[in-house]
């Protein structure tokens, strides 16, 4: 399975990249929209972590750029802020994704993950 994580928040990012590499999982992460487009065109993912807010672009309008890019990826969206009710409304017409508040744990992320790679 591989993972892209993508959040603003470089400690965040790069400390689920390690844990999850701890439990087999391989996993890369960029801070920025751009970098996470620059890199899916060179790696292949199965799944990716998006933080809903991101500067320049949210999480919901990078997913549309990378199933693009990217057909058949999964995604998890993870955030600070709102509640997984305002999460839903806003992402109803984009179809059935995740939703993980931070902090996340990691027992519950490598749960969602295998759920999500075993569709």
């Amino acid at each position: 399975m591989r993972v892209l994580l993508v959040d603003d928040e470089e400690e965040l990012v790069s400390t689920l990249a390690e844990r999850l590499a701890m439990r087999g999982i391989t996993a890369s992460w960029v801070t920025g929209y751009r970098a996470a487009l620059d890199i899916v065109e060179h790696e292949p993912f199965d799944i990716a972590l998006l933080d809903v807010r991101l500067p320049e672009m949210n999480g919901l309008e990078l997913k549309r750029l990378l199933e693009v890019k990217r057909p058949g990826m999964k995604f998890i969206f993870l955030t600070g802020h709102g509640s997984e009710e305002d999460f839903n409304a806003c992402s109803a017409e984009s179809g059935r994704d995740y939703y993980l508040i931070k902090p996340v744990q990691i027992e519950v992320l490598m749960a969602k993950l295998n759920e999500i790679f075993q569709q």
